[in-house]
């Protein structure tokens, strides 16, 4: 049985919410828990017929015998999450920490506006101001509001007991390491800290009891908004890929960019990755598409998953071949 953190190694938009639900079917954890920021950040999953794009709950919430809960680092908007409960299906199993913050109206329309907006490109969720209020201390907490009252647990507790009880657990991770306001591309950043020791923080999880850290990269680099993007292709150029794409949240377009080594290579660093997930191999190798053995996939990707392993010394154990849950190669 393992703890299992999963974080992204780009900018966001890496995929994560589609390996986070493979993961939470294929691994069956008992508690699949999120860190990170806050409604900020959205993962699109597609099950089936289905799309689900989810802001608030974990990305594991398919899983219906597992509990998912949302770690005291992060900061909810009620209304979202209630939502996301009643939508997909996750009464009587969807946790919040009495130490998470509350996002309020204020909060949303400090954010629609000024600075922030207009300087980094906000998603406008009311994340970054609620987190200022946080640091400030004057934050509104979960245990005080009462339409969250029947989903308070304590979530650092219920992750811990679960491991001493050598249950699998899936801590998941939000936005992407150079989102991080620590290790990113500062100003043009979230509001916390994203890499794996943050999640983990947020959860409530000693770096003792952390088992194997798993970095998400797409095939190739997207980043929604400012902020610097190395070797950035031209709209035209992108499209010419098929690596035209838009935000989850915010709909926006994402700028793209090839592959970038230096940046994944720190990505390992920052993060104490034990494994990586590559995901959109089919946008990069469409003969690749909703394959499940690395034996099928084509010589050019297979040199190109391999040059990856080399060059970052760290083994390519999850791929994923299409927008599908189980369009994955699992080589764990």
């Amino acid at each position: 049985m393992t703890s299992t953190v999963v974080v992204g190694g780009f900018f966001g938009d890496e995929g994560k919410g589609k390996i986070i639900s493979y993961l939470a079917i294929k691994d069956n954890p008992s508690v699949i828990v999120r860190g990170g920021a806050g409604p900020n950040a959205g993962h699109t999953i597609r099950d089936g017929d289905r799309v689900y794009k989810v802001r608030m709950l974990p990305s594991g919430f398919l899983n219906k015998n597992a509990k998912v809960m949302i770690g005291p680092g992060v900061v909810v908007n009620p209304d979202i999450l209630l939502k996301e409960i009643q939508d997909f299906d996750a009464s009587g199993r969807s946790f919040v920490d009495k130490h998470c913050g509350i996002i309020e109206e204020k909060h949303l329309a400090s954010d629609s506006k000024g600075e922030l907006k207009e300087k980094i490109g906000s998603t406008g969720s009311g994340t970054g101001p609620a987190n200022a209020d946080r640091a400030m201390r004057v934050l509104k907490m979960a245990k005080d509001e009462e339409s969250l009252g029947s989903l308070i647990v304590d979530v650092p507790a219920e992750v811990n007991s679960a491991i001493s009880l050598n249950q699998n657990v899936l801590i998941e991770g939000t936005q992407g390491t150079f989102l991080s306001l620590w290790h990113g591309t500062y100003p043009f950043v979230t509001s916390k800290d994203v890499t794996a020791s943050g999640i983990c923080a947020d959860v409530g999880l000693g770096p003792k009891n952390v088992d194997e850290v798993i970095v998400v990269f797409k095939s190739y680099v997207t980043r929604v908004g400012t902020g610097p993007l190395a070797n950035e292709l031209s709209l035209e150029e992108a499209q010419n890929k098929g690596w035209s794409e838009f935000g989850t949240v915010t709909g926006r377009q994402r700028r793209a960019a090839d592959f970038d080594f230096e940046l994944a290579r720190r990505a390992i660093m920052l993060n104490s990755a034990t494994q990586i997930s590559i995901t959109k191999l089919d946008v990069l190798y469409p003969e690749c598409a909703g394959k499940t053995s690395f034996d099928e996939i084509s010589e050019d990707a297979k040199l190109f998953i391999k040059n990856i392993e080399e060059k970052l010394k760290t083994p390519v154990t999850i791929i994923g071949t299409g927008p599908a849950i189980n369009d994955v190669i699992d080589r764990r």
